[in-house]
């Protein structure tokens, strides 16, 4: 699909109607007179700062999963953009509805960075256990006869079985390893794995139709783990894999902010509390393909009599000196702690506490953790090297995961104000005496749009 997307993308680059700027990061949004007019974007190459101005923008920068630190995002991803955006007035909807993957590889150690997501469609075949006893996890799981496994989503859920929702599969996963019946390596003294195995599946099948089926997703799990899934069940654990929220849109994929257009991942629409597999596919196509071509053409059909910017309007110039004074700010501090070692941080507070389960106590710590964290951001962090001139990816991180640290206070205010459960949102507060999630609709049927209001202030909710 990527390959795909990219396809296209160069064919309108070869035809001339797109000028593609490789090796650039938005770093500020361009508004004048409350209209969006552009972006200011740094060259990640040489450091420069450039501004574009525009009519129009449209931002398609994907989601934000990566504020956990751990996810199966690609290490580059971030919300920068659409940070800068809500900073600047863009209405942020929905902020706290992330969604966690059931099938990813576990994590094996404290210095790992990503996260790598196995397809749900291992599921239709493969069954989910853990050792009925904790004595047994330690144990190589083909030495652990039938009668004590635990096929847990099938025992409670015998109508989907291994195909309840993932945000279902991913809770009841994190309640067997929290009950102490996880396996693999431990991760803070804590094993957090699952084991998926097609045994079943190999002798109802055979060994060639399995393999025909998952074959690429056996050999990609070998080739990390070391363990071949035909012989030895996979381990599995959630993961952070997508985000829900976003940057609030109108039906025509329109900001509040005028002329600021969002699609794809970066805006919060279609999706609700909880994506469904390939549904992300599903708006990237009809945002791209149906909704924006004709959706934006109305309102630049409007714009013949908007005034001209250069670089010395003064719009221009103040997002131009917001961007270089973050970045001469970064580099100044000069602290003993690495951008990393922030950002591992910030994604254990937002785990333990704005993850598959949240308290309202939860919650109300990680706000008070997260303020506290990033005041010694800014006091304690370290950035080598130059900011002009050379690649420094250290400096990239930087105002990435600063941007991070206040998405997730954001993310866990607008988890503590929704005080229900519902889709990938689990208050441990609202659920059934089965577990389940509680929505209260009579209270929280709307979107939830969050106003910037100001350094130090906190956000204005919109309903």
């Amino acid at each position: 699909l990527l390959i795909g997307a990219y396809q296209a993308l160069e064919r309108q680059v070869a035809a001339g109607t797109v000028t593609e700027h490789s090796r650039h990061e938005m770093v500020e949004l361009i508004v004048d007179e409350g209209k969006a007019r552009g972006i200011v974007a740094r060259d990640m190459s040489t450091g420069k700062l450039e501004t574009f101005i525009a009519d129009a923008v449209v931002l398609a920068t994907g989601g934000y999963g990566n504020v956990f630190f751990l996810s199966t995002n690609a290490m580059g991803c971030n919300a920068t953009a659409i940070w800068r955006a809500y900073r600047k007035g863009a209405y942020f909807g929905n902020p706290c509805f992330t969604q966690i993957h059931p099938t990813c590889i576990p994590q094996h150690g404290d210095q790992q960075s990503k996260l790598t997501l196995m397809s749900e469609s291992l599921r239709n075949d493969g069954r989910i256990w853990v050792p009925k006893r904790a004595e047994d996890c330690e144990k190589d799981p083909r030495d652990i006869p039938e009668e004590d496994r635990d096929y847990y989503l099938e025992r409670i859920y015998p109508s989907f079985g291994n195909l309840v929702p993932r945000d279902i599969a991913s809770r009841q996963a994190k309640n067997m390893c929290d009950e102490g019946r996880g396996v693999g390596p431990k991760i803070d003294g804590v094993a957090r794995g699952v084991y998926l195995d097609f045994s079943d599946a190999i002798n109802r099948m055979g060994l060639a139709a399995v393999s025909a089926k998952y074959g690429n997703l056996f050999d990609m799990y070998e080739r990390i783990t070391g363990d071949n899934p035909y012989e030895v069940p996979m381990r599995i654990y959630p993961a952070v894999h997508y985000t829900m929220g976003g940057l609030w849109v109108d039906y025509d994929l329109e900001s509040n902010l005028p002329g600021l257009y969002v699609a794809g991942e970066a805006n919060f629409s279609d999706h609700g509390a909880n994506r469904l597999g390939a549904s992300a596919l599903m708006q990237g196509l009809s945002d791209g393909y149906f909704v924006l071509p004709n959706t934006i053409n109305d309102y630049l059909a409007h714009c013949f009599h908007l005034p001209k910017l250069d670089e010395n309007s003064p719009s221009v110039k103040e997002a131009l000196e917001s961007a270089q004074g973050r970045i001469d700010t970064l580099m100044s501090i000069n602290g003993t702690r690495s951008v990393d070692s922030f950002h591992k941080e910030l994604g254990k507070i937002m785990w333990e506490y704005c993850g598959m389960e949240r308290t309202e106590e939860g919650l109300k710590k990680a706000i008070g953790m997260i303020r506290e964290l990033r005041a010694d951001y800014w006091k304690n962090v370290r950035v080598p090297g130059k900011s002009i001139g050379e690649l420094n990816q250290s400096l990239e991180k930087a105002g990435r995961v600063a941007d991070f640290m206040e998405l997730g206070e954001l993310m866990c205010i607008d988890a503590l104000h929704r005080e229900e459960s519902c889709g990938g949102h689990f208050r441990a507060e609202s659920q059934t005496p089965e577990g389940e999630a509680l929505r209260h609709d009579d209270k929280f049927l709307y979107v939830a749009a969050w106003e910037y209001a100001g350094e130090g202030e906190p956000p204005i909710l919109h309903k």
